[in-house]
């Protein structure tokens, strides 16, 4: 079966929100201004972990059912 762009797009898009994700945690981390920075660093990673697993799951399944394959 041929790979869509559309669900090479999404993936991209994923993985961007991802590392964007990830940014805000380390410039938060750094700022330390007070306790709601330290929250707002727990929340970036927990959102960071919860779409790294969610995209890894979706590739895992978007692979067993054929929509997209390896290289």
């Amino acid at each position: 079966m041929t790979e869509s762009p559309l669900v090479k797009s999404a993936i991209i898009v994923v993985f961007v929100m991802i590392l964007l994700s990830l940014g805000t945690a380390f410039f938060s981390l750094f700022r330390r201004r007070g306790e709601g920075d330290s929250k707002r660093t727990v929340k970036a990673l927990t959102v960071r972990v919860v779409l790294s697993v969610g995209l890894v799951l979706t590739i895992l399944v978007l692979n067993a059912l054929g929509i997209i394959s390896p290289n």
